[in-house]
């Protein structure tokens, strides 16, 4: 089982923390789509729990997907385009479909940047808490990808469609004040105040009734149009298809080496 998560209850809230500091809570790896889905399976099992913060470890929430896998070729990047579209299938989606299912309110405690799947991930949230110091991308796109964890359907519930086809387009990454304006996030905090905030949320949640809460999640989500799973399956398709690219490999290739890439649009 992945070591990508840690839990921690006090009461009725579970706090799951991503737990890669060193390498920025990159998620996707081998086994972290199962270590989500035993988490979150079990919270939603258990009625005592009613409500969830989702934080990372560090200094940062998550920086997504590993690049250097990506440039290389390996793990969930490995094997023939119905290979990767497998993968992304049974990891990446499943870590969404575990946040996007969960039966009880979900706080997003963003401490640091959140770009990627890590951007994706916290979009999935119920309510998005910044620090001052998270910053927010959906930076597919210059790396030569789309968002192959249905971000292209998550961003423009959370934000409209103009504001989300910027992000996208162009690859922006915005701060915290920007993400509040926009209605990415509902407060930002200082950094030392964020899991205060979040707890104090989180309390104010736990006093509604279990049956009630839960099923005000589910009609929320039944608000969401058209189907995840639809705009996932759509995903890991085409990205699958991206990933083949001689682009996406000079893209991620020219970021970790800290160059502009040079694309031959193939």
């Amino acid at each position: 089982m992945s070591n990508a998560l840690l839990t921690s209850r006090q009461g009725a809230v579970m706090t799951v923390t991503i737990n890669r500091p060193d390498q920025l809570n990159i998620l996707g790896e081998p086994g972290d789509g199962d270590a989500f889905r035993k988490v979150f399976d079990a919270i939603n099992e258990d009625r005592s729990i009613k409500c969830v913060i989702f934080t990372g470890a560090g200094r940062a929430f998550s920086a997504g997907g590993n690049v250097k896998d990506m440039r290389d070729r390996e793990n969930l990047f490995a094997g023939s385009q119905a290979d990767i579209a497998d993968n992304y299938r049974n990891n990446v989606h499943e870590i969404v479909r575990s946040i996007w299912h969960c039966a009880v309110p979900v706080i997003a405690a963003v401490n640091g940047p959140a770009v990627g799947l890590g951007h994706d991930v916290s979009g999935l949230c119920d309510i998005r808490l910044a620090a001052q110091s998270a910053r927010f991308g959906s930076t597919f796109l210059k790396i030569g990808l789309i968002p192959g964890d249905g971000g292209s359907w998550i961003l423009p519930q959370n934000i409209g469609a103009s504001r989300a086809a910027e992000m996208l387009y162009t690859s922006r990454i915005i701060d915290a004040e920007t993400a509040l304006s926009w209605g990415l996030v509902s407060e930002v905090y200082p950094g030392e105040e964020l899991m205060a905030a979040a707890e104090k949320l989180a309390a104010k949640i736990i006093s509604q009734p279990t049956a009630a809460l839960r099923a005000t999640k589910r009609l929320l989500r039944s608000a969401k149009t058209p189907e995840l799973d639809a705009a996932l399956e759509m995903a890991a398709v085409e990205q699958a298809k991206l990933h083949a690219t001689d682009d996406h490999l000079e893209a991620v290739t020219a970021f970790i080496e800290k160059r502009p890439p040079q694309f031959t649009d193939s």
